[in-house]
């Protein structure tokens, strides 16, 4: 056990955030589809969405059992709408592969369909107390500060990065969650990117880049993401009029949201690559119904 375990432990179980996936009767189909949404999009966007998914697909088996493009309506503003589709895929290999439950293996968490190893680790971890590295933006920003003295990490996760986490470990298992989930949310509420609170930091007497005068970034500049005119806000829009429609819309209903025809014409494309949307033979254009 590290020098911080019982401290940022501590503060997390005097601070952490109520939040419905962390609940003792949260199920392990909940904890996924929460580590899901919660890809780069705000806890406060994903909890209406959140509950609205369970109460209507309350186990893989319900979701599996639904269109795909369902998913996709459910979504809703969440962002990033391939994930509903991975995740519909997911429920689906669920069904088949694992009897509907939820598999508690990281290498079968690992091969469903759109899990990445922060997904596996993150599930394995917080729906079934098991001992992993769980690495996501924030524990990274607050390792690269507290440890290596550095105000951000890398842009991509290092093999040195993995190694300080899997070090910093605890051995048992439930200590080991608990650690994982107390270090996310350290980085969420506290050693956030922007304004961190160093004063409210329960290791701060033991963190490098404060001890160091904190010391500003010097590594590639860190440009904010744009949406604002992108193919992405395109994309949005053109899926906003399938999601809204009772069934499949003509062509005219799509042109008239964006005004940029070509800029159009990629993004509707693109969407269709993706799986997204479904052009039918009447060329009218609907959510996939696989």
């Amino acid at each position: 056990m590290s020098r911080y375990t019982d401290a940022i432990i501590a503060w997390y179980d005097a601070n952490a955030r109520d939040l419905p996936w962390r609940a003792d009767d949260a199920t392990p189909w909940g904890v996924l589809v929460s580590e899901i949404m919660l890809q780069q999009t705000p806890v406060a966007r994903v909890l209406p969405v959140w509950h609205a998914w369970l109460e209507r697909w309350p186990t893989p088996a319900a979701l599996a059992a639904e269109p795909s493009g369902e998913a996709v309506r459910a979504w809703g503003r969440l962002g990033y709408p391939r994930r509903a589709l991975r995740l519909h895929e997911s429920a689906r290999a669920i069904v088949d592969r694992h009897g509907g439950e939820v598999p508690s293996s990281h290498a079968d968490l690992l091969a469903l369909p759109g899990i990445g190893s922060y997904t596996a680790a993150a599930v394995a971890s917080f729906a079934f107390g098991q001992r992993h590295a769980v690495l996501d933006t924030n524990v990274r920003r607050v390792l690269s500060r507290l440890v290596s003295g550095e105000e951000y990490p890398p842009k991509a996760p290092t093999k040195a990065e993995t190694r300080l986490a899997e070090s910093l470990v605890p051995a048992a298992a439930p200590t080991a969650a608990r650690w994982a989930v107390a270090v996310m949310e350290l980085g969420a509420l506290v050693c956030t990117a922007r304004s961190p609170r160093c004063a409210d930091c329960p290791v701060l007497d033991g963190c490098r880049w404060h001890r160091d005068g904190r010391p500003a970034h010097t590594g590639p500049p860190r440009r904010a993401q744009t949406y604002a005119g992108t193919d992405r806000q395109c994309r949005g829009r053109l899926l906003a009029v399938l999601r809204d429609a009772d069934g499949p819309v003509g062509k005219p209903a799509l042109d008239v949201v964006w005004s940029d025809a070509v800029q159009r014409e990629r993004a509707l494309d693109a969407l269709v690559a993706d799986g997204l949307v479904d052009p039918l033979d009447d060329g009218r254009y609907a959510l996939p119904g696989g």
